[in-house]
């Protein structure tokens, strides 16, 4: 049983983890370049934020929307 939980314990630090090891190095050279994932992620969200925005503004203008308040079951 040791060894099934070293085993797991090697796949997630000395594997999985590796990439984020390199990332916590790399902060100390240069903060925008270790924090690129978390850069491309905010870009992809406002992306699909304005998106949704996109839709939800055509299906308003549609008339598509029920606006009405027994729409939804728990605003009776």
């Amino acid at each position: 049983m040791k060894e099934l939980l070293e085993g797991i314990e090697y796949l997630f630090v000395d594997l999985l983890f590796a990439p984020l090891d390199f990332l916590r190095e790399l902060e100390n050279e240069n903060w925008w370049a270790a924090n690129s994932i978390t850069w491309i992620a905010i870009i992809i969200l406002i992306v699909a934020l304005g998106y949704w925005m996109k839709q939800l503004r055509i299906f308003d203008q549609n008339g598509e929307e029920d606006k009405t308040q027994t729409s939804h079951s728990f605003l009776k």
